[in-house]
């Protein structure tokens, strides 16, 4: 997929307010730190499509960005940060939960977990609630070029030993940098892929 427009087009915290274009729409989600915005960026190939900061939790909006006048790339609020006031961390899981249960748009959900981390809490009970209610996901380890490829595959196989042991299968699984943008083809070739069903799903109904 080549990305020829990229433009952000609103932020707000109400799904009800969310753009009402039957299009296809693509969330990303992550415990802030993880390398969200500069994931973005660098699938979109706009160096400040997304707000990058040094301050973890800054995202607390749901972000949308529309890309070729075809598909949705939605930025969420991070979750699991501990610095971030309880009053502003249930707001974020309000602002998801709503997001994730109600958009009838959302295709997939990118989530993001860092390469580099053993499988953490946060972001194992996140997988579930989004197994347990029934929304589509796949896993995004982000930050690859940080270690050596023994230790990516030793994590990476750490994750799977865990979630196999209470998920039948996997979700699929892409593996990146932002900084030597590995898995952008893959990441952008899934979405183009899943664009192309629903064109044909459309075109048929």
């Amino acid at each position: 997929m080549i990305i020829k427009t990229a433009e952000f087009l609103m932020s707000n915290s109400l799904v009800a307010k969310c753009p009402q274009r039957d299009i296809p729409e693509y969330a990303f989600i992550g415990r802030s730190n993880v390398g969200k915005s500069s994931l973005i960026n660098m699938l979109t190939n706009h160096s400040k499509l997304a707000k990058t900061s040094g301050t973890p939790g800054k995202t607390q909006l749901i972000n949308h960005f529309l890309i070729n006048d075809a598909w949705f790339l939605v930025d969420l609020p991070g979750y699991g940060y501990a610095k971030v006031s309880k009053k502003l961390r249930a707001g974020f899981s309000q602002i998801i939960t709503n997001y994730l249960k109600k958009r009838e748009q959302l295709f997939c959900l990118f989530v993001l977990l860092d390469s580099r981390l053993e499988p953490q809490k946060a972001d194992l009970e996140f997988m579930d609630f989004l197994g347990n209610n029934g929304i589509p996901f796949v896993m995004v380890f982000t930050k690859a070029d940080k270690l050596k490829p023994t230790e990516l595959e030793r994590n990476l196989a750490n994750y799977k030993t865990i979630m196999l042991e209470s998920w039948d299968d996997l979700p699929e699984i892409f593996i990146t940098s932002a900084t030597s943008t590995m898995g952008r083809d893959e990441v952008l070739g899934f979405i183009s892929k899943t664009n192309k069903e629903f064109d044909l799903s459309s075109s048929e109904v």
